[in-house]
């Protein structure tokens, strides 16, 4: 134990002394030896890395804004493979209430080397382009000229804030490697920060002390990481993001003159933030905003659940979600019943302030999405929500709604709202709750195919989603119907027509077409060579890592996913032989597989089944799915023969 004291007490010394000789924003000279480099030292396959970031946010002791300060330069090895560096995107908010961020002091630079001379080439304002992201955000967009393999990218710029209240996160692991990555944040010594610091890796240099900056007493926080490794993803994983090291920093309190300022710092201070505040509690706890929209056939039911399924049906129905998310309300329930669309807390808050008209016992419970990141439960913080959905007590069960999606059932929501935990905030207290999903999704393939006279294969396939997957299908085919039905010929390189796809009564998400093929069969003297599941084979092994798995993997829900396969045997042939069936489960019942393929009269019916029975699992179930699949790959690479009589 001395010994663990001893190392941990000079490893400690020797930080800060390292963190004494480092000069925290001062960026390099550039160096013409950066634009002859030819690869990476920390990773010679990378396609770009880091010679130098820095991310410096201060509030300015005059103005009280924040203002923050970023400066990059990339080195760009591969062109073809760093098209996201080849372009800048700063957003800047508005709360159209006459706070917003302003863009300043934009430089950026594109430098190559050419008969060894640095050419230099300056982005422009010409190359600016802005784009309204919703009715808060504005993107500015600026496009690199002249990037090369071999270029380095530089640039730097200011945004002034008014929002000071949350920091914004920033990953300190990025896809490509970073020889120097920094975070610093200056605030004068009356307002005072908590810095949530997550992930795996520790900086080299490290400073938090009070010191005369800018002319008055601040507290500094300064990080700087030498020769960062890019991060690497991992496949069946909800938000890779949730691994990666990040800082972010929320304002705990202010303390001017003798003025001491309490800002949130626990989930009940949270609560009590919320249920005053106008686009928020005020939205849902007085029925007067929805008593002359209530439901009229919801007064005849006696069942709480129906009452409330009804209810939902009526929201999702006559209200549509404007994809903005956000924990308060967008436009509020008044506007919200003239425009007929909102954000999802407009439509959720309606939706539990209709609950309690209706006597259910309702709450609204906040959440992180699964893009927004994972909530790190030891560092209470509105910023961490980005959502909020209807919870509902009924029976002495408790319900989860969603009005965003028109799919939607108690308990059947989105993939997005599935993120470990969520804060149900009761009218007298906050809970932080878990969310675990344990409705199965089903997905079924079934294909009816004939072989023709002339060698070709051609038929009807379907292609149906059912629960969260079938919500998944409808958002991503909304999004562009067009490229949502392209991806069948890209995906099973099979000329498909009639391509129909539409959301049954019951939910379900359902793709009709039919196809020709005449690229499935090998013809072998009077043999034909087929495999029995055609283009829905399952060609390789999806759990493939050959490295040691890190984290959890993720399914989000259990599935079910069924691939049926008849196919007429064309007359004069019979069947030579048959692929071997085979069953796999493991020994906890979780995982399991089954195949079969038998003839009956003139058809083929081949039936490929795996069952997921959870929605998530620690990493170390990784070798049970990697055999598993293995199996899988390998049953559906058999093929059968065919023999002219």
């Amino acid at each position: 134990m001395r010994k663990k004291i001893i190392l941990y007490l000079l490893l400690l010394m020797n930080t800060l002394f390292l963190a004494q000789k480092q000069e925290f924003l001062k960026m390099p000279k550039f160096n013409k030896e950066d634009l002859k480099k030819e690869k990476s030292a920390i990773d010679e396959k990378a396609p770009a890395e880091i010679l130098y970031r820095s991310i410096h946010f201060r509030i300015d002791n005059s103005s009280g804004k924040l203002i923050k300060k970023y400066a990059y330069r990339v080195k760009i090895y591969d062109k073809d493979k760093t098209e996201d560096w080849h372009n800048l995107e700063v957003s800047l908010y508005d709360n159209n209430s006459g706070d917003r961020e302003i863009l300043n002091n934009m430089k950026a630079f594109v430098y190559n080397l050419e008969a060894d001379n640095i050419q230099e080439t300056k982005v422009d304002k010409s190359s600016k382009f802005k784009s309204k992201e919703n009715k808060y955000i504005t993107v500015n967009k600026f496009a690199f000229p002249n990037i090369k393999n071999g270029s380095v990218i530089e640039y730097q710029y200011e945004v002034v804030s008014p929002f000071v209240y949350e920091i914004p996160m920033i990953y300190i692991e990025l896809d490509i490697p970073s020889v120097y990555t920094e975070y610093v944040l200056d605030s004068p010594i009356q307002m005072s920060y908590s810095v949530d610091f997550t992930g795996s890796l520790f900086p080299k240099y490290k400073i938090l002390k009070e010191e005369m900056l800018y002319g008055s007493n601040h507290k500094t926080y300064r990080f700087g990481y030498d020769n960062l490794k890019a991060f690497k993803t991992e496949k069946y994983v909800k938000n890779n993001d949730n691994y990666r090291t990040k800082i972010r920093a929320e304002l705990h309190s202010t303390y001017f003159g003798d003025n001491l300022k309490m800002y949130t710092s626990t989930w009940e201070d949270i609560r009590k933030k919320l249920w005053d505040h106008e686009d928020f509690g005020s939205q849902y706890k007085k029925d007067r905003l929805v008593k002359d929209i209530f439901p009229a056939n919801v007064n005849n039911e006696k069942n709480d659940l129906a009452k409330a399924q009804k209810i939902l049906d009526f929201v999702k129905n006559n209200y549509t979600w404007n994809n903005n998310n956000g924990i308060y309300a967008e436009n509020g329930i008044k506007d919200l019943i003239k425009l007929k669309t909102g954000n999802d807390a407009d439509l959720n808050l309606m939706l539990l302030s209709l609950f309690r008209s209706a006597n259910i016992t309702a709450y609204p419970i906040l959440i992180s999405t699964v893009r927004n990141g994972l909530v790190n439960l030891s560092f209470p913080n509105i910023g961490n929500f980005n959502y909020v959905v209807a919870g509902a007590e009924i029976d002495k069960r408790f319900y989860l709604f969603d009005a965003t999606s028109k799919q939607s059932k108690a308990n059947l929501l989105p993939s997005r709202v599935w993120n470990n935990n969520g804060l149900l905030v009761k009218d007298d207290k906050a809970e932080v709750i878990s969310l675990t999903n344990i409705n199965i999704s089903y997905n079924s393939h079934i294909v009816k195919a004939k072989i023709n006279p002339d060698g070709t294969i051609s038929g009807a396939y379907q292609d149906q989603d059912e629960g969260m997957m079938a919500m998944n299908t409808k958002e991503n085919f909304d999004e562009n119907p067009e490229k949502y039905k392209k991806q069948y010929k890209e995906n099973f390189s099979v000329g498909f027509d009639n391509i129909n796809s539409r959301v049954l009564e019951g939910g379900e998400f359902r793709s009709t077409m039919s196809f020709t093929s005449n690229n499935m069969i090998d013809n072998i003297g009077k043999k034909m060579i087929i495999n029995p599941l055609l283009f829905l084979q399952q060609a390789k092994n999806d759990f493939d890592q050959q490295d040691e798995r890190k984290y959890m993997i993720d399914f989000i829900s259990p599935i079910s996913k069924t691939k049926v396969v008849e196919i007429e045997i064309p007359e004069g042939y019979d069947v030579a032989d048959l692929p071997k069936s085979k069953k796999i489960v493991t020994e906890d019942k979780e995982i399991s597989y089954s195949y079969t393929v038998e003839k009956k009269d003139n058809r083929i019916i081949t039936i490929s089944e795996y069952n997921i029975a959870s929605a998530d699992y620690p990493k170390e179930y990784y070798p049970a799915f990697q055999k598993i699949w293995k199996v899988i790959s390998d049953s559906e690479s058999q093929v059968m023969s065919l023999i002219k009589k």
